[in-house]
């Protein structure tokens, strides 16, 4: 089974990501569930990886966005750090790979130059306004951030807190329990 070309609209999670003023950000519910029932309420959909100096965020099948995840870690320990490279490696890998084409998830990585959305049919899109997001929620975040990010002068932190509680009001399968982690830019 493929996955599917609407794979941006998983159920069960959303994650957000930001950049703006030299700050990356990327913010994570915490529900799990399984068919219509909350199983968790602040499970932990984003994470450092590669020394704290790359942030991943995933949605889908949790063993399937950790092992993507693990991969990923691999192939910058392979391509030191390259994040632009390792992303493009790992998405060629997601859909040649007889086995990693089955995994049903989509991920966000970011580093303090790169933004990318990375998934199973070998996406790497770069957002031209530094806004993407995925899972069931992931229209309402995006959608808030951005209108957020014109219209206000939010400290992006706030921004990304403001636009997931406007994904959780309208998606069933989004929380308010967030996991969020920040990369200055400048360091």
């Amino acid at each position: 089974m493929q996955p599917s070309e609407n794979q941006h609209l998983m159920h069960g999670t959303t994650v957000l990501a930001i950049r703006h003023q030299n700050r990356i950000v990327i913010a994570g519910d915490g529900q799990v569930s399984l068919q219509n029932t909350v199983i968790k309420h602040k499970a932990r959909k984003v994470r450092r990886i590669y020394n704290d100096k790359i942030i991943v965020g995933f949605a889908g099948a949790t063993a399937d966005a950790l092992n993507l995840s693990e991969r990923l870690e691999g192939k910058l320990e392979r391509y030191n750090g390259n994040l632009t490279r390792s992303a493009v490696e790992l998405a060629r890998d997601w859909r040649t790979d007889k086995y990693l084409r089955r995994l049903e998830a989509l991920m966000i990585a970011a580093d303090k130059d790169k933004l990318f959305l990375l998934s199973g049919n070998g996406d790497v899109i770069e957002p031209d306004e530094g806004v993407i997001a995925i899972g069931s929620g992931a229209l309402a975040a995006q959608a808030a951030a951005a209108a957020l990010l014109r219209h206000t002068k939010l400290d992006i932190v706030e921004l990304a807190q403001d636009a997931m509680k406007i994904a959780a009001g309208l998606c069933v399968f989004t929380n308010e329990y967030l996991t969020i982690e920040e990369l200055n830019c400048n360091e």
